[in-house]
């Protein structure tokens, strides 16, 4: 049985994200930061040959994965769209505050797809990805919540937040499941990602 490699990045910044706002499934473009922080994210996919690109459809990470495949001298291979951010329903673009704290219901938000069904879509697709690709290196662009989540119930630890356009590393194994090798970044040491 063969090990599957996959760098996990949540796309670059958008207005939304600077501004705080729930984005969810609403589709915000790119900002000129997210730009630089896709371009930056670069250097360090670079040490690595990369079997296949993919990303969520929407707009921010197509775009992130578009500028990272060109500074790698590749292309995208398609656009998953249960690699797609999980949906905040009527929550989405508010931020912190008392219209978004009248939405809120254990676990969520009234209106939004469950955390739970967020993470089964989002493992569900990066296994997909480990069949059709066993023992190759996948580089997937999609969303912080998304990601979080899935790679959550992946390896059976609550992971925080994810930062946008930075490495984090997983391996598939058929058997064993998954190890995190990176989050945010930092290599985990003794098993421990905060």
């Amino acid at each position: 049985m063969t090990l599957t490699t996959f760098a996990l990045l949540r796309h670059g910044q958008t207005d939304w994200n600077a501004q705080r706002r729930l984005q969810g499934s609403t589709d915000i473009p790119l900002n000129d930061v997210g730009r630089g922080q896709a371009r930056d994210a670069v250097a360090v996919l670079s040490g690595y040959e990369w079997d296949a690109i993919v990303s969520s459809p929407l707009s921010r990470a197509a775009e992130t994965a578009d500028l990272i495949a060109a500074g790698l001298g590749q292309h995208v291979a398609r656009r998953v769209p249960e690699l797609a951010e999980r949906s905040f329903g009527p929550a989405e673009g508010l931020c912190a505050g008392p219209d978004l704290d009248a939405l809120r219901i254990p676990g969520g938000y009234l209106g939004a797809e469950s955390e739970d069904d967020a993470a089964g879509r989002g493992l569900d697709a990066l296994e997909a990805l480990a069949e059709e690709f066993p023992g190759g290196r996948v580089l997937i662009i999609a969303h912080g919540t998304l990601l979080r989540l899935s790679l959550s119930r992946a390896i059976g630890r609550t992971l925080h937040s994810i930062d946008n356009a930075t490495l984090n590393l997983a391996h598939h194994h058929p058997v064993d499941g998954w190890q995190l090798e990176y989050f945010n970044g930092q290599q985990i040491t003794a098993g421990v990602a905060s």
